[in-house]
């Protein structure tokens, strides 16, 4: 952390986010045959973007948080160790892997801004026969969720093992802190509703 240079971060963010609608597209390519006969345009939304698996936008948003928060957290962790020559990459590719298998199912799992909005903005330009809404409702949170969830990582990362406790930490804690009990709460009122709704129905 704090190693990048602040001056290309721009740079990378556009490389990143350009690269992810060039795969969005050879992907449409590789489908082509399929639009015209796949009829569910939910289906064609989740070729290139993600989408939850139950619509609630503060646990989804908390669920996004989380996982890029350990996506960070754990390459953090891969970068203060050596490992031998060229193992680097597996390593990523299995904690990429395992954050998916434990936490992707709820929301698909972005974990990068670039991989869910270059794929979206794509799927909205291209010509693709009955694909339905791009979903931009629900867009903005595999963006701003793992920016949060990222740049904590990092913080934590900083805290617990190097001792470095800034403000900054402090204020994201915080933040993580009231998404966490936002969501937590949204989720146990909602959960009573439904249980009132049911009681009434019988």
């Amino acid at each position: 952390a704090g190693e990048f240079p602040w001056e290309k971060v721009p740079v990378y963010i556009t490389a990143q986010l350009i690269g992810a609608v060039i795969g969005a597209v050879i992907a449409y390519l590789n489908y082509l045959p399929h639009w015209r006969k796949t009829d569910d345009p939910e289906v064609k939304l989740a070729v290139f973007a993600t989408s939850p698996a139950v619509k609630s936008p503060a646990a989804n948003f908390v669920s996004e948080m989380l996982g890029t928060f350990m996506l960070v957290l754990g390459l953090m962790f891969i970068g203060a160790n050596e490992f031998t020559e060229g193992l680097n990459p597996l390593i990523v590719g299995l904690l990429v892997t395992a954050i998916g298998i434990s936490l992707g199912g709820a929301t698909g799992f972005a974990i990068n801004p670039a991989r869910d909005l270059g794929p979206r903005i794509a799927h909205a330009i291209l010509p693709i026969p009955g694909k339905g809404s791009s979903r931009w409702d629900y867009a903005w949170i595999p963006v701003v969720a793992p920016i949060v969830g990222g740049i904590y990582g990092a913080l934590f990362y900083q805290a617990l093992f190097l001792s470095e406790f800034s403000t900054f930490f402090w204020v994201i804690s915080g933040i993580v802190l009231v998404c966490i009990i936002f969501a937590t709460y949204v989720e146990m009122n909602g959960g009573k509703e439904e249980k009132e709704k049911f009681r009434s129905a019988g």
